[in-house]
Order: structure tokens, then sequence, then C-alpha cells
């Protein structure tokens, strides 16, 4: 059993499982923190981007002026953004029979694998996962496609020039294999491939394994796997939460007699209290709002999004915030909202009865009708007439680089009385502001991250008990900025197996047993012996079949009777009969009793030496050696009557099949 670690991230991961003749893709998340990188794609021309100063190298060796600009002391590309694919030269893609997806953060590189590696197998994942994947697909190629850039920049990938660029560009992870934003017809033919499973639902994969999802509570559809055969079972976590949020709670319990766990997708704010960051969220809000100002908050069209609508809901009227707009700015904001509100079986117990009441299981429902909340494709058309301030907007995408979040971010960058909340933890707060730097508006960081943390995960391990645990490098050490922290690493023992980017583990289980089927036929001819109290034991001669990785064994054919030939006109005989196989012995030579026996029969002279394995009996006076060992007894002696009158002897204290 071997695992190919594709991707560096410990969040978005991309893993391949060989298991038993089939190989499985264990999610394909696109790493998309390569965007930073990048100028931002402002949705009408900015003045300011455009008049920022070409990079040179100090020493004037290197020119890029076209392709790199400087701004507040960064550099950054500009062209169009582009993202780290997980690994393709590690193993063959195409070889990749099926592709399990954990929740739609993590099947974003999808089309990349599905569209351009020859792939041919099977995508398997839940309705939610799907839909909302496809959303978030469809409003990435949107933000891409609707602010096209001229230029392509190529000549800072050279490996070469790369190596004496400044900062985050010369550190960054296989620039030269980046590539730009799929299509939607990319996308389509992708997320064609899907089959949809439900949770526990048990899928076969070519008769040698079965693969189910089971709820891990981080989102709506979210899943952990289950890969198990007759005799090993595999479990794949990633990305779960144990907190009481929107989605169905974690199954944990069918977690339990795993062979190898492999864990990922753990926070990423491992010392942020997401109800305390949300109290922050509304608190700042708030006191911006009082202040004049207007509040932005860049973040996903799906997910956390649904739980500050709620917190925001709750929290309005005790806040004097009734007249507050709210606007909720995506290409896919109206589908978003209705998914949420659609998917009544995937929500957690309390969402899930008062569909059945009826009510809308989320409360932004009713902020809609109030008109409190209200949500458009883009700032174009209906927004920009009815638009007022002081507001707060929700709006994409989280890395500041594309999307309607650009256009807020120059409009009211510039005044202090403004907020910039980020709640997402996927990107560093500094990293995407570096670009639209100097900033006067005020900036709140409240990631929530309501993915297990390292207290939470270690009591999981501890009541799962797995075998051994696999998790990305990460894990296994302290932060960089808080290496005193032992708490926020994994402490297991046996320790757990790392991996990182492009690395190949081989698991630290063999498998060892093999189920076989036996016909009725064949079972009713076996005649079993018993070879100690309460274990029987039958010797079979029969055909194995094999197919489909399921094994059968039939009984053997009688070969049939030969037809008469014309120059022998007679009857033949009846087929010549199989003859029986010979029996099988089993058990343990005694010593002390043997050694008796031999006494009995006039041998005497017995030299007795222990070896690893057993003994060896010297007969001094025949010169005739005996080995006694738990699995065979050799007799080394020229005289062939004694020979056969010792092994005699032996015989007698063994067990005939």
């Amino acid at each position: 059993m071997k695992l190919y670690c594709l991707s560096g991230h410990p969040t978005l991961p991309c893993n391949v499982l060989k298991f038993k003749s089939t190989t499985i893709m264990l999610d394909c998340g696109l790493d998309t923190t390569s965007v930073l990188n990048f100028l931002p794609l402002p949705l009408v021309h900015s003045p300011r981007l455009s008049k920022l100063p070409g990079w040179n190298s100090k020493d004037g060796t290197l020119n890029l002026e076209k392709e790199l600009k400087e701004c507040a002391g960064r550099v950054f590309v500009d062209s169009q953004p582009e993202f780290c694919l997980p690994e393709r030269e590690l193993l063959d893609l195409s070889t990749v029979d099926v592709i399990l997806i954990s929740n739609y953060h993590c099947m974003m590189a999808l089309p990349y694998i599905t569209e351009h590696t020859g792939f041919t197998g099977t995508v398997y994942a839940t309705e939610p996962t799907l839909q909302i994947g496809r959303l978030l697909m469809e409003e990435l190629v949107n933000f891409m496609e609707r602010v096209p850039k001229a230029q392509s920049a190529t000549c800072w990938k050279n490996k070469e020039i790369q190596r004496m660029l400044p900062g985050s560009l010369k550190d960054a992870v296989d620039v030269w294999t980046w590539k730009r934003c799929y299509s939607m017809q990319e996308v389509n033919s992708a997320l064609s491939r899907v089959q949809l499973v439900g949770y526990s639902q048990k899928v076969e994969l070519f008769g040698a394994v079965q693969v189910s999802p089971l709820s891990s509570g981080y989102s709506l559809g979210s899943s952990n796997w289950i890969i198990q055969s007759h005799h090993e079972k595999v479990s794949y976590v990633s990305g779960s939460s144990l907190l009481t949020t929107h989605p169905q709670p974690m199954d944990q319990s069918s977690l339990k007699n795993s062979d190898v766990l492999i864990l990922t997708g753990l926070t990423q704010m491992p010392t942020a209290n997401p109800d305390g960051m949300l109290g922050e969220f509304c608190s700042n809000l708030a006191m911006t709002i009082r202040a004049g100002g207007n509040v932005l908050v860049p973040c996903y069209s799906s997910g956390v999004i649904y739980d500050l609508l709620e917190c925001l809901y709750q929290f309005i009227e005790s806040a004097s915030l009734g007249t507050t707009p709210f606007y909720f700015i995506s290409p896919v904001a109206n589908s978003s909202l209705e998914f949420s509100q659609i998917f009544a079986e995937w929500l957690c117990n309390n969402k899930q009865s008062k569909v059945y009441l009826p009510e809308p299981p989320f409360p932004h429902a009713e902020l809609i009708q109030t008109n409190k909340l209200k949500h458009y494709p883009s700032i174009h058309g209906d927004f920009s007439s009815e638009f007022r301030q002081p507001c707060v907007v929700f709006t994409g995408h989280p890395s500041l680089r594309f999307g309607d979040v650009v256009h807020f971010m120059e409009l009211w960058g510039k005044s202090s009385l403004n907020t910039i909340i980020f709640t997402e933890p996927d990107f560093s707060y500094l990293d995407a502001l570096a670009p639209y730097q100097p900033l006067a508006m005020k900036c709140v960081y409240c990631p929530i991250d309501t993915r297990l943390n390292f207290h939470q995960v270690s009591k999981l391990l501890k009541e799962v008990q797995p075998l051994h645990v696999v998790c990305p490098e990460q894990y296994t050490q302290p932060p960089l900025t808080q290496s005193h922290r032992s708490d926020l690493m994994l402490e297991l023992q046996p320790p757990p197996m790392p991996y990182r980017r492009c690395s190949v583990l081989n698991l630290p289980f063999r498998r060892r047993y093999e189920r076989v089927y036996i016909m009725p036929e064949l079972a009713n001819s076996l005649v079993p012996s018993e070879v100690k109290p309460s274990v029987a034991i039958a010797t079979v001669s029969a055909i194995l079949h094999s197919k489909d990785n399921k094994h059968t064994l039939q009984s053997v054919p009688k070969p049939p009777p030969v037809p008469p030939t014309k120059k022998r006109k007679r009857l033949m005989d009846e087929p010549p009969v199989v003859p029986a196989p010979k029996r099988l012995l089993s058990g343990v030579v005694p010593l002390e009793t043997f050694l008796t026996t031999l006494q009995k029969h006039g041998i005497t002279e017995v030299k007795v030496e222990e070896t690893a394995d057993g003994h060896i009996l010297h007969l001094q006076a025949e010169d005739t050696l005996i080995q006694l060992e738990e699995d065979g007894t050799h007799i080394v002696c020229d005289n062939e009557p004694l020979r056969t009158t010792l092994r005699d002897l032996v015989v007698r204290f063994l067990q005939k099949l």
C-alpha cells in the first residue's frame, strides 16, 4: 500500500492511495495562495495600478519592467493570476481509477485533473459538494473572464531568473507548472464525471475495495471516507468539525478499527476560537457603521457566510443596525442562498426540523424578505442604482486579487472610516492587502475556521485508536512563528508518519489475508479432522477461480470420457481415477516421550542438542541424525530398515489428515 502526496497545502490536499490493485485519488484541492504574487484585476481602469513602477534587479542584469511591478516595497507579477496545481509528474494520473471528494473547497483542481491527464475514471461526491463546488468554480471562471489581461508574463518563470527575484517570488513552488484558470466548458465536462453518493452508502470498486462517505461536520455535504477490503480498513479524515454549526454532525464511531488513518485539513487558526471571532466580527462591524463608515467582508460565496448572516440576524436588532443595508455580491449569490435552503437532509437536526414546520432553515431568508439583505450578481446594473451608504458588503474573492472586492478596495481604501474584516483563514491578510498599500481603511482579522484543532484531533484519535496515522509534515512540528507551542502539533504513540509535496510513503502494514468463497458442492465433500479441541482441519483439492477481485474455490472437473475412434470400436474403459491426495501430517513430536520410545526399541545412546528451531538427536551407535523442528522432521540415516523404523516411530506422534 502506497500514498503519493501531490499537494503541499495541508488544507487543500491531493493524495493518491494505491490499495489492493486500485488507484484512488483523495481530493484535488487547488492551491490558490499563488495568486497573492499577482497584481489585482480591477473592474474599471485603475490609474494607481497602471502607474506602478516596473522592477529591475539592482545590478541591472534583469529587466522585467513589463512583467513585474513594485508596490510599497513588494514585487508583483502583472499578468492574469495563475494557480499552483497538484503535482502531475509523480505518477501517471491516467491510471487513477476514482477520485473521492471531501468537500467543495477540495475539488477546485478537478478540471485540471480530469481534462488534461487522460483520466477516464469516476468522481464520487455528495450532492451539496457537487452543486456548491460548481458554484465556486463558476464564480472563479466569471471573475477571471470578465477582466481579461492582454499581456501574459512568462519570463519570470524561468528557473535561472526566478532564483534572482526578490521575496516570495523567489521561494514560490514549481512556478513553471502554474496555470491560468480553466474555462466553463472544462468545468462542465469535469463535473459530468461526478457520481452522487449519500452518507454511509457503500460503493464497490472493481470488487476489490468498498468506499463509503461519512459526515465530517464541516460544511454542507462534507465527507470523510472509509476505504476498506474484507480484512483492511483505511480512513481518510479531511476537513472535519466537532462544533455545532449548520451541517450534519461528524460521524466518529465509523472511524474505529482503522489500520491506517490519513489525517489532513485541520484548522489553519489553532489559536483562534471561532465563537470569539464571531463576537469580534459583530462588534467591529457595529463600531464602523455607527461611526458612519462602510464594512467590506471579502468571503467565499458559500460556507462561513451562512454562519455570518445567521449571527448578524440575531445581532442586528440589539445593536440598532436595523436600517443598515447588507449587500451580498457574487455571480452565484442567488444560487448559493437558495441551495443552502433546499439541502435540508444535509443539515443538522435543529435546522432539519424547521423544514417540516415549514420554515426556512436559515434566517437569511427572512433578511431577504424584509429587504435587510440584498444580493446582486455584480456591481453593475441594479446594484449601482440601489446602493446606499453606510453599508456592509459581502463579496469575493478573499485573496483581494479578482472579483468585485477589488473595486471596493479602490473605492473605500482611502478613508479611515471604512473597515475591511477578514474572516477566511486561507490567505494571509497582510499579503492580501500588500498591493493596496498605502491603505487608510482599518483592517480587522477575525479568521473563522471551524475545522478540528490539535486538542480535538488528539482526543478523537484516542477514541477511534487507528494503528497508524499519516499526516502532513506541518502537523508534526509547532508553527515557525510559535516554536515553543508543543500543543500546536500532533504528539502520538507511535509517532505519525509525515508526508510533504512529492513524497511517496509505503504505508506500514501488509495485507495478510484474502477472502475466498467455496462452492457448496465442494464444501459438502470436505471431511474435517479434529487436530485439537474445537479446531478441525480439512484438506481440499480445488480450482481457484478469480474474477473482478473475487476468488472462488470450485470442484476439480472429472475428465470427459474419450470418444471411441474408428480403428478401436470397443467401449472405452472408465476414465482413470484421480488418485486420492497423500495424507498430511500435523502436530509436534514431544522430545521426552520420543526418547522413551527409542529406548524401548533398543536405541539408548542418544545425544540431544538444542537448536534455534528445535532439537537434533544424534544416535551414536547407529550413526544417525534426527532433526526435530516445529515445521518438519528430518532423518539422516544410511541404514534403510532403521530409517523406516524411525520414520514409523515419528509418525506415531503425528496426526494424519
